[in-house]
């Protein structure tokens, strides 16, 4: 399949800018796979799709400040850096930007000199990579990273001031513990408290896992055949708790409803030749396109996706293709909200 087969039109003013006020506020769309037809609705409805021994698997990955805004030492040019991967002490990989004016050895400043990086390596076609300096103890690095980051948000959030105090605190789930994300996992976005109560009341199990969301994960496809794209490697994390609810669920017929394509990734990368879930920390390698055969995921929840994106063949590969285009065409005459801090669709 061509990566041309998976472009759709999107209106700008349907790309959600701000989150809603009330995280559960949001719309979803319904998609049954059983009939190809869709039903319009809202997340606040969600525990009324999930039954008794069902489990909802959520990403407990907490997205740290990842965005640094800098200048170069010599010109006073804006630079903006976002951390991708520690590689070694003080080192990382990292996206930059503008990325093919700095060459190796390149010297980068921030918040006035308290915190200095050198460019390791010449430009191109991907990451980079760099070493932080500062005259600080080695050790406070990450509390100075912590200081002086940003939210990370996706520049397709186009604001005269990208982001504020309030994204630290909204682009988090309220079930985010361990941080090493640089990106939210948005599916989960939507929960609040009472939501997860409500699953709960309903006799099904809510059971975290852990990927940290990394540059995979928004990797643009570069490649014309969906075959021949690698999704980058993700670091997850499911423990044998975990497993085992999920494993007693599907043994006792319970569907497992995945939230996030980064959870899905995870579970299935997890998956055994008999779609039993094996617990351990591990890299996700997996990559997901049309014609995959699901071993655990029987629902997901997922926000809408780029055009051509990695996360929208992981959809059209769970619910097909020309029903999940033709699923995006009725919300965009909807006006459903694109995106991170859009709307979501359950796909059962």
């Amino acid at each position: 399949m061509h990566i041309s087969e998976f472009d759709y039109q999107l209106p700008a003013e349907l790309i959600s800018q701000h989150p809603l006020e009330q995280r559960d506020a949001s719309r979803m769309l319904v998609l049954h796979r059983d009939t190809q037809s869709w039903t319009d609705s809202l997340f606040a409805d969600l525990p009324r799709y999930v039954n008794a021994n069902d489990v909802v698997v959520i990403n407990n990955t907490r997205v740290f400040p990842a965005r640094l805004i800098g200048e170069r030492e010599h010109s006073g040019g804006r630079v903006e850096v976002l951390l991708v991967r520690p590689i070694e002490s003080l080192a990382w990989e990292v996206l930059l930007r503008p990325g093919h004016r700095l060459k190796q050895g390149a010297g980068v400043r921030f918040a006035d000199g308290r915190l200095r990086a050198e460019i390791l390596d010449d430009p191109g076609s991907g990451l980079r990579k760099l070493r932080f300096h500062t005259d600080e103890k080695h050790e406070l690095l990450e509390s100075l990273l912590e200081e002086l980051g940003e939210t990370p948000l996706p520049p397709y959030i186009k604001r005269s001031s990208p982001t504020s105090s309030k994204d630290r605190e909204r682009y988090q789930t309220v079930f985010s513990k361990e941080k090493g994300a640089i990106a939210a996992p948005t599916a989960g976005l939507h929960f609040t408290h009472r939501i997860i109560k409500e699953v709960r009341a309903r006799n099904a199990e809510v059971v975290e896992i852990t990927l940290h969301v990394g540059y995979g994960t928004f990797q643009p496809v570069r490649v014309d055949k969906v075959e021949e794209h690698k999704v980058a490697a993700e670091f997850f994390q499911i423990t044998q708790a975990a497993a085992d609810k999920i494993n007693a669920a599907r043994r006792n017929g319970g569907q497992v409803i995945a939230v996030g394509t980064t959870t899905t990734r995870a579970l299935e990368s997890a998956a055994t030749i008999t779609g039993q879930l094996d617990p351990g920390a591990k890299a996700a390698e997996l990559t997901i396109t049309p014609g995959y055969s699901f071993r655990i995921v029987d629902a997901l929840l997922t926000n809408f996706h780029l055009p051509r994106s990695s996360l929208l063949l992981l959809v059209a590969a769970f619910a097909g293709r020309d029903f999940v285009l033709r699923s995006y065409r009725h919300a965009v005459e909807a006006g459903y909200r694109f995106y991170s801090y859009g709307d979501c669709m359950l796909v059962i």
